[in-house]
């Protein structure tokens, strides 16, 4: 089982690369349709399914075999092909080649088309601006992203496509109708705007017993008039801390010193060096290593290697993180990793939960079990999109030590807010309880509520900074429990541009069904 997860990581890989490193001789131009309960494949030319016109005057064999049935197959089949997929089409315009996103769109893609005759590299910017040109459409279609590859011709599978679609259009609905369907908080300008005091930021290298070279953090802090009071913050997988560092200088302009170590082996030069093929994929141990580098960089902070504010208290932290990051810090608060239901579900293609974080998540089968690493130096954490609904069992936050923000976007398509946040937190809610909250991002994807330093603090500034005030001003009271008091204030922190809704009442009427 783990060497079958660990091929099926690879291959998905490798179909990324087969995408990121073919050179278009030309764009396909047409496709061999695998269609439900017909073992015959039928070949089919791109331009014909631009309009139900278009097939039934074609003459490939899909074309003669909707004219034979006077255009039934041809209507069904345009439809399917110029449906919208769930994906953020402005966010691909946006993002430029070896993007996260880009990468994840290609990840979605090598899962449903097999492309022939690519041999000779090619310029992804190409392919980038090709998926771009829909922005002004404001919707991604198969046909378009298939129009967008280089190469001869594909092979699509129409009813895994359909299944896929219909997946994760399923697996935002929850989410994106209980945004709609509840009030979102206000702003108050003290906690969105910034702070009165003047931040710095340096960057050190600190050696570390668990990695074989030194370990980068990027320091964001207060130039005078620090509180005393640290965050650390844990960026995801192929990424950096520069992603993160608008969240940092958000807090630091309101007193907090703000740590964010750069994970190697999952950030995004190694990304790059394994799209290169100089480096395998991300190892199961990262899942290990990764809280370890937290660790390291409070530790450091402790024993003043960092050139930080006198008076810096480290015995009590919060952390913060955004997808591989947010597993992390969750992690750290105390939840123990189990392969229980990697064993149980990694193998089940079929699995309406299943979605592109389970790629991820599968990873680690045999690296789960032993990544139990909680720190109780961490007294809260902020989870923004975390792969968790098979990596943590049910009932994992009763040994926890931190109290949890767990935030989703409602258009998460990577990470998606139905399996991998509301049917976890509402079965945590039922069964634990712990005074943890969840609170729901109106159309934010998996890369859209980060933030650089340029930008300041991005969409979540305002919730951050109420969360981490309410959690050191509660000192004790902080720890998970029962009775543990609310550490979310009931408004104020919610943005204009993707309006927050907590909706943790809402966690004990949500149907849960069977893991995961």
């Amino acid at each position: 089982m783990q060497r079958l997860a660990s091929l099926r990581l690879s291959a998905l890989l490798l179909g990324v690369w087969s995408f990121l490193s073919a050179a278009p001789a030309r764009a396909l131009d047409h496709i061999d349709l695998r269609l439900p309960l017909l073992d015959t494949p039928f070949t089919i030319r791109l331009s014909e399914l631009r309009d139900q016109r278009s097939l039934l005057s074609g003459a490939s064999d899909l074309a003669q075999l909707d004219q034979a049935t006077n255009g039934e197959v041809g209507r069904k089949l345009v439809k399917a092909f110029q449906t919208p997929l769930p994906l953020p089409v402005g966010a691909v315009a946006e993002q430029s080649l070896g993007s996260p996103l880009l990468d994840q769109v290609l990840l979605l893609l090598s899962a449903l088309v097999a492309v022939e005759g690519v041999p000779q590299p090619i310029d992804g910017r190409q392919l980038a601006a090709s998926l771009a040109a829909s922005q002004a459409k404001g919707r991604l279609t198969l046909l378009e992203v298939l129009e967008a590859l280089p190469g001869r011709s594909a092979t699509v599978d129409l009813q895994k496509v359909v299944i896929a679609i219909d997946r994760v259009t399923a697996q935002q609905r929850q989410g994106a109708a209980l945004v709609a369907s509840l009030p979102p908080a206000g702003i108050r300008p003290s906690l969105r705007e910034a702070g009165p005091l003047a931040v710095k930021r340096q960057q050190f290298a600190i050696p570390v017993r668990h990695r074989p070279h030194p370990l980068q953090v990027v320091t964001i802090q207060p130039a005078t008039g620090a509180n005393g009071r640290l965050v650390v913050i844990s960026h995801g997988l192929w990424d950096d801390p520069e992603s993160f560092e608008g969240w940092g200088r958000h807090l630091a302009s309101h007193g907090y010193t703000v740590l964010l170590p750069r994970h190697p082996g999952s950030d995004s030069s190694q990304q790059q060096a394994m799209l290169s093929g100089r480096t395998p994929p991300p190892s199961p141990e990262d899942l290990r290593l990764r809280p370890m580098d937290v660790m390291a960089v409070i530790d450091a902070a402790a024993a003043g290697s960092l050139q930080l504010p006198a008076g810096l208290r480290t015995d009590s932290v919060v952390a913060m993180g955004q997808s591989y990051g947010a597993t992390t810090v969750l992690q750290l608060a105390g939840a123990r990793p189990s392969a229980t239901l990697l064993r149980r579900f990694c193998s089940d293609v079929m699995n309406p939960a299943r979605n592109l974080s389970w790629v991820l998540q599968c990873s680690f089968l045999s690296s789960a079990n032993r990544a139990g690493l909680a720190d109780p130096r961490i007294k809260a954490v902020v989870a923004v999109s975390p792969p968790m609904s098979l990596l943590f069992d049910q009932g994992a936050a009763r040994a926890m030590n931190g109290r949890v923000l767990l935030v989703s976007g409602s258009r998460d398509w990577v990470v998606p807010s139905g399996p991998e946040a509301l049917r976890p937190m509402a079965e945590e809610a039922r069964s634990v309880g712990g005074g943890h909250r969840l609170v729901l991002a109106r159309d934010g994807d998996h890369f859209n509520l980060r933030s650089t330093f340029a930008e300041g603090g991005g969409a979540l500034r305002g919730l951050l900074l109420a969360w981490t005030d309410a959690a050191f001003a509660a000192g004790a009271a902080a720890a998970p429990g029962p009775n543990a008091p609310s550490l979310l204030p009931p408004d104020g922190w919610g943005d204009t541009e993707f309006p927050l809704v907590d909706i943790t009442s809402s966690l004990a009427t949500l149907p849960v069904g069977p893991n995961p």
